[in-house]
């Protein structure tokens, strides 16, 4: 093997004279690239890893002698022309395909930064007034199939991954290429059209184009605004774009077909009812004004104005001028109206607490009723002893359990049947926490400056009076009959929003929470918590309303006067009862603007994909397969949305 290559290197590296020792000169033909790979190592000093994909004859003809590092530039352009490059990896290296070298550890270069020769580079360039999507079909065809070209329409950038010369000359085109274009702001007076409608026409023909050029990353669409005051077109691009939107607009800018002084409006966003009284005032004040002024104008002729509910369109019979006035006031107030998502939060934590501890007496000194009889009877110990005693003789006679116990826990002791002395001693005692946390969320959408109110609740009946006549008939027959009023008890919510200038919401509000108590033999009684106000609120800020911090403490002691006064055995003599609530109440509310479309959509489809996961919440709790089939679940949004006819979309 050592000889063979001292062959080799003898035949294809010749030693010019001593001088230049390290000079060599190629001049080889069809040798095994591998051969090659083997005897630059040796001249260069250079380790190598080869792929086993690795394989080629090679020719170099070379007429005069090269040091180490014109010999490796060599051996890296002959690697590039049979299709291998060489990847530098710390001290290493590598000879692997062109087709696997871009994926592999490319040096990256500095913008700044120059390279040259065969070695595989990357370079990010930065594209300063041309569209970088748009130069990836004009450089496409100056890569080889090996090379990497793409775009970054983020920041406007170009990736390039290929040898350092084809880069360096990519570069060079680009920096021709990217000159800025000449970009002016243009003014067109519109004769006969008015230009809000201009703009809206131009935005829409426009869409499609500004879809496509946002998705390749550029600015296909130019600016463009309209004022008003002038009824002009303001238009800022460049030199086509300009000269492409100027013509359209003239063809826009005609006079309409003469149909006499007779127009119909269609109305988007407005009523056409509630508009027929403003335009009427505004016509009204335009003749009076008209009135003091010098030049004649034509009296007998008023302007008509006329609603109709079906098309919702105003019909305006008026002068060519005043017709054009009242179209422009028409136009200013058929806007889209925004709206008011108002969320009300109700929060109250309770907290009862009772005590009761009491002993009752009851004794009969005499069983043939000669004797004397006593009883302690408080009425803070739940049932008193009285009650309970005329209970249990009822229910020696029949047998019934007493319906009319209070709750608690109950001792009684005594004695019964005897000829001296009969009594009875009852013990109750009671302990109870009763914590209660109610949390309400309701929440309304709707216009500006339009009253709604929304009612989550019941609509129970409350007796206002009764009468009952006893009939004179044989039969003895009576006609009863109650007159009922029915009220709505549970969550009220009444708003009036009001949008001002800027991000700033009026609220006239009126909120109610009303529950039952319990019912009791007079009716019903309710606990009702109200507030009525008016508050200004930034959008999407939340702010409380009112709220209630109560806490109740009632403590009742009855005694036998004299002996519940005694120590210790006077507590055989007393009944005590504590109770104590604590109650906290607030109402917080969170109004939101829905100015378009997008956000109403976001606002809907959070709901509604909220209710949808608590419906597969609760399917998932029950057991049963067959009740899990037969429970409602709302479709999936997107296939809710499918369902839809195209014009609710």
């Amino acid at each position: 093997m050592k000889s063979l290559r001292f062959f080799l290197i003898t035949v294809l590296f010749s030693v010019t004279n001593a001088a230049y020792a390290q000079m060599v000169t190629l001049n080889f033909k069809d040798m095994d690239i591998n051969l090659l790979i083997d005897t630059v190592a040796e001249v260069t000093n250079k380790t190598f890893v080869v792929d086993p994909r690795v394989k080629a004859n090679i020719t170099v003809v070379s007429a005069k002698p090269m040091d180490s590092e014109q010999v490796y530039e060599v051996f890296l352009s002959i690697l590039s022309v049979h299709g291998f490059s060489a990847i530098s990896s710390g001290e290493v290296i590598k000879i692997v395909p062109q087709s696997v070298a871009k994926s592999d550890n490319i040096p990256v270069i500095g913008q700044n930064e120059t390279k040259y020769g065969d070695t595989l580079v990357t370079q990010v360039i930065q594209v300063e007034n041309v569209s970088a999507p748009q130069l990836i079909p004009l450089l496409r065809p100056l890569l080889p199939q090996q090379g990497h070209l793409v775009a970054y329409p983020s920041n406007n950038t170009l990736i390039i991954s290929d040898t350092a010369d084809n880069v360096n000359r990519l570069r060079e085109i680009i920096t021709r290429i990217d000159k800025a274009d000449k970009q002016e702001t243009e003014v067109i007076m519109l004769q006969h059209a008015a230009a809000l409608e201009i703009l809206n026409i131009i935005n829409a023909l426009e869409h499609k184009k500004a879809t496509e050029a946002a998705a390749n990353g550029t600015n296909g669409i130019p600016s463009i605004a309209a004022d008003e005051r002038t009824n002009s077109i303001l238009i800022n691009g460049d030199t086509n774009t300009r000269l492409r939107l100027r013509t359209l607009i003239a063809h826009l800018d005609t006079p309409l077909e003469e149909t006499g002084r007779t127009q119909v409006v269609y109305l988007h966003y407005a009523r056409a009812e509630d508009l027929v009284n403003v335009l009427q005032g505004v016509s009204d004040t335009e003749t009076k004004n008209q009135e003091g002024q010098t030049t004649p104008i034509n009296n007998n002729y008023k302007a008509n104005i006329q609603a109709d509910a079906s098309t919702n369109s105003i019909i305006i019979t008026a002068e060519p001028n005043e017709l054009k006035n009242l179209q422009s006031v028409i136009r200013q107030l058929d806007i889209r109206r925004a709206q008011v998502l108002v969320e009300a939060i109700i929060a109250e934590i309770s907290t009862d607490t009772a005590k009761e501890l009491g002993v009752q007496w009851l004794f009969d000194g005499s069983p043939n009723g000669s004797g004397p009889v006593g009883a302690t009877n408080f009425n803070n110990a739940g049932t008193s002893i009285i009650n309970l005693a005329g209970a249990a003789a009822q229910f020696d006679k029949t047998g019934e359990l007493p319906s009319d116990l209070s709750a608690g826990t109950f001792l009684g002791i005594g004695r019964f049947g005897s000829n001296l002395l009969n009594f009875g001693v009852l013990l109750r005692a009671l302990s109870a926490d009763t914590n209660v946390n109610v949390l309400s969320t309701p929440s309304l959408l709707t216009l500006d400056n339009q009253e709604a109110e929304i009612v989550v609740g019941q609509n129970v009946p409350f007796v206002t009076g009764q009468y009952t006549n006893a009939s004179t008939g044989t039969d003895g027959a009576t006609n009863p009959f109650q007159t009922i009023q029915r009220e709505d008890v549970g969550i009220k919510l009444k708003v009036s929003p009001q949008i001002n200038e800027g991000h700033a919401v009026q609220l006239q509000i009126e909120q109610e929470v009303s529950s039952i108590s319990r019912d009791t033999t007079a009716g019903f009684i309710t606990n009702k918590r109200s507030i009525k106000t008016t508050v200004i609120i930034e959008d999407g800020n939340m702010v409380v309303l009112g709220g209630l911090i109560d806490e109740n403490l009632q403590q009742v002691s009855q005694k036998v006067p004299g002996l519940g006064d005694v120590p210790i055995l006077g507590s055989l003599f007393r009944s005590q009862s504590t109770q104590k609530v604590k109650r906290n109440l607030m109402i917080f509310l969170r109004p939101v603007i829905v100015r378009d479309a997008n956000t109403e959509s976001l606002i809907s489809s959070g709901k509604y994909s909220y209710m949808r996961a608590k419906q597969i919440e609760q399917k998932e709790q029950v057991l049963s397969i067959t009740e899990q089939e037969d429970v409602p679940i709302l479709p999936d949004l997107n296939q809710f949305i499918t369902l839809l006819p195209a014009s609710a979309k």
